[in-house]
């Protein structure tokens, strides 16, 4: 009989543990390649306690039970976990560490699954339990999945090519280069767990994480150019086999951890320290191979994209911009009459989406945020949390689409009649739109970081003396990740990673700066850019810029242009004479006429 209650879960996790001999176990939002986003069948933390967000983790003891989340998360905490069942923690202000010490006694054991953890994470863990003298164990196998009766099997959707004249650039020539940094750090081999550093490398996708085009696998690059692919046998076809050709040995996904526990006995081989979990660097140790943590060799290449993918994502955009034009104004029309929720406005735009045959899949959930809900940024509307759209309202809609040629993510807020906004939304929206504007226009150095730039984007919000409380930018995949490391946008303070990376020529990032009055309303105005080569008369050195790839109108009803200078009304204009231009081959109608009518200058 399967156990329909959290009570019930909880209670069978923890004889579980009894039955093992451990006094506690850890469960994170992870799977094997600490993926954002997870498969159904690592959903863990969900089934465990019923929390439905992208970030957080529980601990379990024999006696107690909290789970953890950061400020993103403490309202839906609340409406979706049994207070009765796991204490409430907020991060960072509450650690695991603490929390352990707190409920432990000393030489209790607590477990971790060693494939769902990195290694940095379990270390620093250990440092700060030894003192009250708590062990930190890995678990053989995942206790959570020996209770879990009805445990969701892994995706077996096969894997596909990813075409040469998509990606614009062959895989072994990408397999070349790896080779060549192998050679250069000193290393036999690479092992390679990222989904979507396996999926560039390869020139492959798949479909078995929600939104994101990848297939579980791992890879292991050696240095001379080949590698092995662990990919379940019932994804491997004929045409991908031919694909890869007779350099990429294929091998069963179980054969993984055996295969870095006998092959490289003697060898060096380099491991991602953000990516490799702690079971692969175990296997490697226990094998007689020597390990070192490098960043993965593929992460800034599959970063800097080339031609082929900037052509392909500039399509990618223009598909999606009439998709996205088409969507508001029809809630343009719709929403006033009081008749449109935030999943029914949400179904309307993947619906506009999928007009498009080349549409793959959504990038990500739609953020779609009516009153209220606007000022939560990371948003999840479901049917319990669904509200109507009110009328004379702002509404916000973050979302994107998965094309063979790019990945896109478009955040627009509007303003449902009848009447007129507030005199404060339109300040806050327009300071918005300045800073917005103040970042694509940047001009600056080879060798600046995004970090240097995010001033940017808040210097008009900070003069009114508000802010808000999210990076402004983050990096975008090629029909891959919609968040992509290692480039963002972001507070250099706070050790966000990825602050202090230098933009290159050839980077997607988001320039989306926000703004959210909390119980209220909420304000963000989102476009892709692209990093850019510059040419300055006269200049000493290099210089970079963006270039906007997104185009779809934006609301004139919130903007106050007395607030804008000339430069920035021109900059509107323009940007709008773009978008005009763009999308009007792609529309017809009163889709065409609402267009022309939303891109007319200020």
């Amino acid at each position: 009989m399967l156990m329909q209650t959290h009570e019930a879960r909880l209670a069978a996790l923890r004889e579980e543990l009894k039955r093992r001999g451990l006094d506690g176990f850890i469960v994170p939002i992870s799977d094997e390649h600490m993926s954002e986003y997870v498969g159904d069948y690592a959903q863990r933390l969900a089934w465990l306690t019923g929390f439905g967000g992208s970030a957080g983790f529980a601990a379990v003891t024999l006696t107690h039970a909290a789970i953890f989340v950061d400020g993103r998360y403490t309202v839906q905490v609340r409406e979706q976990v049994d207070g009765n069942l796991f204490e409430y923690r907020s991060v960072p202000k509450d650690t695991l560490g603490g929390w352990l010490a707190e409920v432990c006694e000393s030489g209790a054991r607590i477990a971790y699954d060693p494939w769902l953890h990195t290694w940095a994470w379990v270390e620093a863990l250990e440092k700060k339990v030894a003192a009250k003298g708590i062990a930190m164990v890995p678990a053989d196998s995942n206790p959570v999945d020996a209770v879990w009766a009805d445990r969701p099997a892994p995706s077996p959707a096969i894997a596909i090519p990813h075409a040469d004249d998509l990606a614009g650039r062959s895989s072994a020539d990408k397999r070349a280069a790896v080779a060549d940094w192998l050679a250069k750090e000193g290393h036999d081999a690479v092992v390679i767990p990222a989904l979507d550093s396996v999926a560039w490398l390869l020139n492959i996708r798949g479909s078995d994480v929600a939104h994101t085009p990848v297939a579980l696998s791992y890879v292991i690059a050696h240095k001379d150019g080949s590698a092995e692919l662990f990919i379940a046998p019932e994804k491997v076809t004929p045409e991908l086999t031919r694909h890869l050709g007779n350099a990429v040995t294929i091998r069963d996904r179980d054969a993984f951890e055996g295969a870095l526990g006998s092959a490289f006995a003697g060898k060096s081989v380099a491991l991602d320290p953000d990516f490799a979990v702690v079971g692969i660097a175990q296997a490697l140790r226990a094998g007689g191979a020597q390990f070192a943590f490098k960043q993965d060799p593929t992460i800034l290449a599959k970063a800097i994209k080339n031609s082929v993918e900037q052509q392909g994502h500039r399509d990618a955009q223009a598909r999606d911009g009439a998709a996205v034009s088409k969507f508001l104004r029809w809630l343009e029309i719709e929403a006033p009459k009081g008749g449109v929720d935030e999943l029914s406005a949400a179904a309307r735009l993947q619906a506009f989406r999928e007009e498009d045959e080349g549409l793959r899949d959504l990038s990500f959930d739609t953020i779609s945020a009516a009153a209220g809900h606007a000022a939560l940024p990371h948003y999840k509307v479901d049917e319990d949390s669904n509200i109507p759209i009110p009328p004379s309202s702002i509404y916000l809609v973050d979302s994107g689409g998965q094309y063979p040629g790019g990945t896109t993510d478009i955040t627009r807020t509007v303003w449902v009649g009848p009447g007129e906004p507030s005199a404060e939304m339109r300040d806050r929206n327009t300071r918005v739109l300045k800073g917005h504007i103040q970042l694509a226009r940047a001009v600056f150095p080879k060798g600046t970081a995004g970090g240097q730039l995010d001033v940017l984007a808040r210097q008009y919000l900070w003069e009114a003396g508000v802010d808000y409380a999210h990076g402004t930018g983050h990096g975008v995949g090629s029909f891959l990740s919609v968040h992509e490391g290692p480039q963002r946008i972001a507070k250099p303070s706070g050790g966000q990673a990825g602050t202090g990376t230098e933009l290159h020529a050839g980077m997607i990032l988001s320039n989306e700066p926000g703004y959210y009055k909390q119980g209220a309303f909420g304000i963000r105005i989102e476009n892709l850019v692209l990093v850019e080569e510059r040419q300055i008369e006269g200049a000493e050195g290099r210089y970079l810029g963006f270039e906007t790839l997104t185009f779809v109108p934006l609301d004139r009803k919130l903007i106050e242009k007395s607030l804008l200078t000339t430069d920035e009304v021109a900059w509107v204009d323009g940007y709008h004479a773009k978008v005009r231009a763009l999308l009007s081959p792609r529309l017809s109608g009163e889709d065409l006429a609402w267009l022309e009518r939303e891109t007319q200058p200020l």
